[in-house]
């Protein structure tokens, strides 16, 4: 078996950023963080997740993300499954983060796009089937 582990981003702001990951995922802690310096350049890092999996932060990134909007290489968004889409949405709005597209209307699962603060989407998904079949259905329902 092979599972996703962490994922390391380069990030513009430590604190704003982990405002966002804190409000998404209230069960994740700081597991460990540190400092060094990267191809010349000085930068802060950490590691925000639980026992299994997490995030890597590393900041002071330059530049933006790409256009999202775009075919050019790069990260399209990630994505988390919840089993209350609904409350992830509400606490992320409390944090002042807003949806920024809804998912398409599927009978069995239910999803929406944030933008963390360097630009990242991210799509967090609620599956209302158990039955894979139906979880991975490709039919959209209106």
């Amino acid at each position: 078996m092979i599972k996703l582990e962490h994922l390391n981003l380069v990030v513009k702001d430590m604190k704003h950023t982990l405002s966002f990951y804190q409000a998404a995922f209230p069960h994740w802690t700081i597991r460990c963080q540190g400092e060094g310096e990267w191809f010349g350049t000085y930068r802060q890092w950490l590691h925000f997740g639980d026992d299994y999996q997490y995030l890597t932060f590393n900041d002071n990134g330059l530049g933006n993300n790409r256009n999202l909007e775009s075919n050019h290489m790069g990260l399209a968004h990630f994505a988390f499954v919840t089993n209350n889409l609904k409350a992830v949405v509400d606490r992320l709005a409390k944090a002042g983060f807003k949806v920024a597209k809804q998912g398409t209307k599927a009978t069995y699962r239910r999803n929406c796009y944030f933008f963390d603060p360097n630009g990242y989407e991210v799509e967090f998904v609620e599956y209302l089937s158990d039955t894979p079949a139906q979880r991975n259905l490709s039919e959209v329902s209106y």
